[in-house]
């Protein structure tokens, strides 16, 4: 006898609402795929779209862009200012391809003027997958909640086996060591995580480190 939870569901069909989100979905995916599928070795840049650019997380991502860019490396970021803006000039300035994937939101966020290729998304979804599904290795600057969840999304898909281990840093010791601190006090002293799982994630002080890391990850 079949059980009940084995049986269909009964409900509805789709609503036409609801297949309108399903093709925006599908197109944002689409698009992404066809503009990024032969992009290469990319590298994606994340950090606050609020810093200046007299700001050393601004001058360190520009310089760190384009050091990615001169070893053959695309740069992608969330197309954004501040540290995108700051990753896609220097891509820019180093010859290389500059990717921007920006979000639309209630307070619009213009795409920055250094990219080769610029994608908008409505959904921060399917933009978040698009900044990782082509990158081989990822760059974090100090930022806010957005920042912040990138990092743990990255950690978490690396962690179970949905991402391949790739090289991750975050860039700016006195802002990140606070954090990885706390890591290493609560989460692993409590035995929420292996110790091992914060080998998946490396604090350096600056860009020229960031990039040593990368570069020498990737092989270039």
């Amino acid at each position: 006898m079949d059980h009940p939870l084995d049986a269909p569901p009964a409900g509805r069909g789709i609503s036409e609402e609801e297949q309108a989100r399903l093709e925006r979905i599908s197109g944002e995916l689409r698009a992404g795929i066809q503009q990024l599928g032969d992009i290469g070795p990319a590298v994606s840049i994340f950090g606050s779209a609020r810093v200046a650019e007299d700001s050393w997380e601004y001058r360190s991502a520009c310089a760190l862009g384009r050091r990615l860019a001169e070893a053959g490396v695309s740069v992608i970021t969330g197309g954004g200012p501040g540290v995108m803006e700051a990753g896609n000039r220097g891509a820019t300035a180093g010859k290389g391809r500059s990717v921007g994937l920006n979000i639309t939101l209630p307070r619009e966020q213009l795409a920055n003027p250094y990219l080769d290729i610029d994608l908008a998304f409505r959904y921060f979804f399917t933009r978040k997958f698009m900044l990782i599904r082509y990158a081989m290795g990822f760059a974090i600057y100090p930022g806010g909640f957005g920042t912040i969840d990138e990092l743990f999304e990255l950690l978490t898909l690396i962690q179970t086996g949905k991402l391949a281990p790739c090289p991750l840093v975050l860039v700016g010791d006195s802002y990140w060591s606070g954090l990885y601190n706390w890591l290493v006090r609560e989460t692993t002293d409590r035995g929420y995580i292996d110790p091992a799982n914060l080998d998946l994630v490396e604090v350096v002080p600056d860009e020229e480190i960031a990039a040593q890391v990368l570069l020498d990850a990737l092989g270039t």
